[in-house]
C-alpha cells in the first residue's frame, strides 16, 4: 500500500483514498479498494473482499491475461494510469477481476467527496457500466 502524498491527494475532490465498491446489480459492498497518485496518474488495488464466497474465500482472477492471470482477487491492481482532466479522471483502465476484462475508465467524485462514480467502457463512453464506489 503506497503512502498519500501532497495536500491535494487528501482532498475531497480527488479519488485518492480507500473506497468500498458497490455491486451496481445487488447493492451490496464487495471490497475494499485502495486508490493512490503515482506521477501524477491514478492507480487502484484491491485490499480486501466483503463477504466472499465460502466455496472460494482466497478467489484469483482465472480469466485475467498477462502478468495479471491467476494472481489472487485481494491484492489485485485493478485501476491503472487515470489522468486528471478538470473534474473526472481518464485516459486509463478498469479490470473487472470477475470477467477478466480490461475496460476504459472514467472516475469522478460526487457528494462532497464520500462518493465515486465509476464508468467503465469500450469504445465510447455512452456504452458502459457505471458503479458508485463509497469512501471508507
Amino acid at each position: 500500500v503506497r503512502a498519500q502524498t501532497g495536500a491535494e491527494d487528501s482532498s475531497a475532490k480527488s479519488p485518492v483514498g480507500r473506497w468500498k465498491t458497490i455491486d451496481d446489480a445487488t447493492g451490496k459492498v464487495q471490497s475494499v479498494v485502495s486508490i493512490w497518485k503515482e506521477n501524477g496518474k491514478l492507480f487502484g488495488r484491491i485490499l480486501k473482499l466483503i463477504d466472499p464466497d465460502p466455496k472460494d474465500p482466497n478467489p484469483h482472477c482465472v480469466d485475467c491475461t498477462g502478468e495479471q492471470k491467476g494472481l489472487p482477487v485481494v491484492g489485485l491492481q485493478i485501476l491503472s494510469d487515470l489522468q486528471q482532466d478538470g473534474d473526472t479522471w481518464s485516459g486509463g483502465t478498469i479490470l473487472d477481476p470477475a470477467n477478466g476484462k480490461t475496460y476504459k475508465c472514467l472516475l469522478s467524485i460526487e457528494d462532497g467527496g464520500m462518493k465515486l462514480k465509476v464508468r467503465g467502457f469500450l469504445g465510447v463512453s455512452l456504452l458502459g457500466r457505471t458503479q458508485y464506489w463509497l469512501r471508507e
